[in-house]
């Protein structure tokens, strides 16, 4: 599987990058009581800090309003999927469980300030790219609705657009079922490579030290816009 970040974004926005984690045999389950009420207790911190700090006052948050409208799309209509999970909790609407997988990909949102996403890997076909989405562009989401990705950042396999920093699709949701998963973080375009490594090795680690399997990590960029997943060089543990 390549995955590639498309060149002509680089141009809009040079600082873009992706961290990507390829999961093998892991397993999807409840959440452990310690992951749950690590979510919890992060959750409540953050409400109190809301409370006082304004959502741009966040670096993650304002960066990625500012990448949105780079690519021509507007953050006050289609909100960066981490600037919609602050929202939540500053009205005290806090996020509830669901299963390892998701509750990890939460956590590592609202941690870094960034959007992630995680998908079932059986579930996507052929290569990937990072893309702007076209008038054409959109699926049937996560939020139970059909969502547009007009002039967003899009996933797209061979088959059809899957994921994005705004909401993903219910075609690669990841179930109790999934043993293979891809694991996509949208970094801050300001963090440097070695930076953007460890932050995307720490979150494969953390997945792994809970859901078991094993993890491959990389970043594509400027510098190295495409990985073929499991043929270059990963930070396996």
């Amino acid at each position: 599987m390549k995955i590639t970040l498309n060149k002509h974004l680089l141009k809009q926005m040079p600082g873009l990058k992706l961290g990507i984690i390829h999961y093998t045999k892991i397993t999807v389950s409840e959440s452990p009581q310690m992951l749950r009420g690590r979510l919890q207790l992060f959750q409540e911190q953050l409400f109190f800090e809301l409370d006082t700090k304004p959502l741009t006052d966040f670096p993650g948050i304002k960066e990625w309003r500012e990448t949105w409208k780079a690519f021509g799309a507007d953050p006050n209509r289609y909100r960066p999927s981490v600037e919609a999970l602050y929202r939540r909790i500053k009205k005290q609407n806090y996020l509830h469980t669901v299963h390892t997988a998701v509750d990890l990909n939460t956590f590592f949102s609202l941690q870094y300030e960034i959007p992630a996403g995680i998908y079932d890997a059986a579930k996507l076909v052929g290569d990937i790219q990072l893309t702007v989405g076209g008038e054409e562009d959109g699926y049937d989401g996560l939020n139970g609705r059909f969502n547009s990705l007009h002039n967003i950042l899009q996933l797209k396999d061979e088959y059809s657009p899957f994921g994005s920093p705004y909401v993903d699709s219910i075609r690669t949701a990841v179930t109790e079922e999934t043993t293979d998963a891809l694991h996509v973080l949208f970094l801050r375009p300001s963090m440097d490579k070695e930076e953007a490594l460890k932050l995307t090795t720490a979150c494969g680690n953390m997945f792994t030290s809970i859901s078991g399997g094993e993890a491959s990590c990389y970043v594509i960029d400027e510098e190295s816009p495409s990985v073929l997943v499991n043929g270059k060089e990963p930070f396996t543990f």
